[in-house]
């Protein structure tokens, strides 16, 4: 990092008219100012063969780097170079012991050789702050007369600006969906049916089943009527309410999953080695979250005997009934076991692949049964930025969250409108397993919020790994930690 000058020959500025200045007679040439770890040097050669120093003048020259905001300040070594006659003068003092702080600090004490040639090689170096970066590098000018009275102050621009900041360039790339050679898709649905008491027979006609069913039907019927997919298996649960012994609703539960089996193959057609049955006695997870959410006076008793008894459901149970009473368990038979006396279903099926204009029909009725792979196909058929482009990408970031292209592509999204807190919370937390461009791209999220280590992390093991974007970042990093 350095800024290299030739010759500098701008006229200083000072306060008063009739201040004197020497500075349009010194030469200030090969200027180079430089970062060199944690320190700033500055190199020149100050050239006097110009300047006539009265014989009772002292100059002080000071280069001095100002801040960007110009807020604040940081001198370099002073030179002083005296008049001849005040140079004998000082001589005599400092053999008389005579103590000049200012003198004894100085990088150098010149007496100036009027007419001949002479110049000083200054170097001096001070500690790296970052707000020197973007500063300018000024020369101040003190002259002082016989007695130590001022006259002249001056300052000219040496460089401007010095110490550019150093602005990354990331590198980011979109991530290529994986193919999916066979796609297999599930409907899960949850069948409220109401169960009497102790029973397992399908009541048609009973308690709102009618509607139940119809929506079983219609909904394997959505399936099976497409005739690009082929149903692999239809699996039925059957659950029961806590009320009675575990080993008996465990088998209540069971046949009450047997027998919606049977209804299903019985009215839809279905080849019944695709009907797999099986069943888990009482609903407990159902139990708790259904009593969570209701206004249950005593409900927060219940969650904790739920919690703290999850070996013995039958013990569990007796202890609810003890602790709220015989009114308020009646309220738990009317108002949560009845939804916990259900079935549910899963339809299973695999669909074949699509050409690009039957994946642009299909976007728009079933995009569930589309691949990523084939969602980006069609987008890529529409200009970027049209409404068909942007819904094509909302159906990938709705039915594919998780997969390594959405996330990539909603994560490098985050950072073109500069929200890398956002983009940090999507991939935080992924595996090399997801694909280190996904990594690279969640060190540039950290490399924005100011994350340096955990940036350098994520950039060191994608570009052992050969990710060559991980590469670039990393240098773009360490080039940025250098400035910190």
């Amino acid at each position: 990092m350095a800024v290299k000058g030739q010759e500098t020959a701008l006229r200083p500025e000072s306060d008063r008219k009739d201040e004197i200045s020497y500075l349009d007679a010194i030469r200030f040439m090969d200027k180079n100012l430089a970062k060199d770890g944690r320190n700033v040097t500055l190199c020149m050669d100050i050239v006097l063969d110009s300047a006539r120093i009265r014989t009772q003048h002292t100059v002080s020259l000071t280069p001095v780097l100002v801040s960007g905001d110009g807020t604040e300040e940081f001198p370099f070594g002073t030179v002083i170079v005296d008049g001849r006659t005040r140079h004998k003068v000082f001589m005599r003092k400092e053999a008389l012991k005579d103590n000049y702080p200012d003198r004894d600090s100085a990088l150098a004490v010149i007496m100036r050789k009027n007419g001949s040639g002479q110049e000083y090689s200054y170097v001096s170096a001070i500690p790296y702050s970052r707000a020197m970066l973007d500063g300018k590098l000024e020369l101040r000018e003190c002259v002082k007369g016989c007695v130590d009275c001022g006259e002249g102050d001056s300052t000219m621009v040496l460089e401007s600006p010095v110490l550019p900041a150093f602005i990354p360039c990331w590198k980011t790339s979109d991530i290529e969906p994986e193919p999916e050679p066979v796609k297999h898709r599930e409907e899960s649905r949850v069948a409220r049916l109401q169960f009497k008491w102790d029973d397992y027979k399908i009541l048609e006609q009973w308690n709102g089943n009618a509607a139940v069913l119809d929506t079983v039907t219609n909904s394997i019927a959505l399936v099976k009527d497409k005739d690009y997919i082929e149903i692999s298996g239809i699996y039925v649960a059957g659950f029961a309410s806590p009320e009675g012994t575990w080993d008996y609703n465990i088998r209540l539960s069971g046949n009450r999953a047997k027998s919606f089996a049977r209804y299903i193959a019985a009215h839809n057609d279905v080849d019944t080695s695709l009907l797999h049955v099986e069943w888990s006695g009482e609903d407990w997870e159902g139990f708790r979250s259904a009593v969570g959410k209701s206004d249950f006076d005593r409900k927060e008793e219940v969650l904790r005997i739920i919690d703290a008894d999850t070996t013995d459901r039958d013990r569990c149970e007796r202890q609810i009934i003890r602790t709220i009473g015989r009114s308020g368990y009646v309220w738990l038979l009317q108002s949560i076991y009845p939804y916990l006396r259900h079935c549910t279903y899963r339809v299973e099926y695999d669909v074949r692949g699509f050409d690009l204009e039957e994946a642009r029909r299909i976007l728009y009725t079933a995009p569930q049964d589309l691949s990523l792979q084939e969602i980006y196909m069609t987008a890529g058929s529409y200009e970027k930025g049209s409404d068909e482009y942007r819904y094509a990408m909302e159906m990938a970031a709705k039915y594919y969250p998780d997969s390594p292209a959405v996330k990539g592509r909603t994560a490098r999204e985050a950072l073109g409108r500069d929200d890398a807190a956002y983009a940090v919370s999507i991939l935080e937390g992924s595996t090399p397993d997801e694909g280190f461009e996904l990594l690279n791209i969640l060190g540039v999220a950290y490399a924005r919020t100011g994350e340096y280590g955990k940036a350098q992390d994520c950039f060191t093991e994608a570009a052992e790994n050969g990710c060559s974007n991980a590469s670039h970042n990393l240098g773009q990093l360490l080039s940025v930690m250098d400035q910190l």
